[in-house]
């Protein structure tokens, strides 16, 4: 199957926001407790505002993942940093797409000056501590025990890439 990437535009909320649910509901990767509604879109657009947030699309345009560089702080020293977020159905996953999303963002970050990537990782997702291990992030930090999802606790880890 092929897949291609594109900037997200206004359609794209119900999907966005509806893969963004699955890991909610599913999973320690996205940490609220309950569903969004619709309206969390604005709110993700709004963080990505001046950086590049993209879908991924199925050869038949079904969007199944996404992407999304934000501000890692408000104060301009920090400017040169940028934090990363992403969701691919997992359907969809181990076929370099994460890879391929991961090095367009990276691309662009540069282009942007941006010379620093943060992601703030939940302890109980093994999957994307692993693909940023094999990513080139190194762990810069630990939060131990400051979540609390599906009555279990976890850390919120820090980790850290050049580019």
């Amino acid at each position: 199957m092929d897949y291609s990437f594109r900037r997200v535009n206004d359609n794209d909320q119900e999907v966005v926001i509806s893969i963004y649910n699955y890991f909610v509901e599913n999973s320690f990767a996205a940490y609220p407790e309950k569903k969004v509604a619709y309206d969390f879109f604005e709110k993700l657009k709004e963080m990505a505002k001046g950086y590049p947030f993209y879908v991924i699309e199925t050869e038949d345009k079904e969007v199944i993942g996404f992407g999304l560089l934000q501000r890692y702080h408000s104060m301009d020293v920090f400017k040169r940093v940028a934090k990363v977020m992403y969701f691919i159905l997992p359907l969809h996953t181990r076929k370099g797409l994460g890879k391929k999303l991961l090095n367009i963002l990276v691309e662009e970050a540069k282009e942007m000056g941006i010379d620093t990537l943060l992601a703030n990782i939940s302890s109980m997702n093994e999957i994307s501590l692993s693909f940023h291990d094999k990513n080139g992030f190194k762990q810069c930090g630990r939060f131990r025990r400051i979540g609390k999802k599906f009555r279990k606790d976890f850390d919120e880890i820090w980790v850290q890439r050049s580019i």
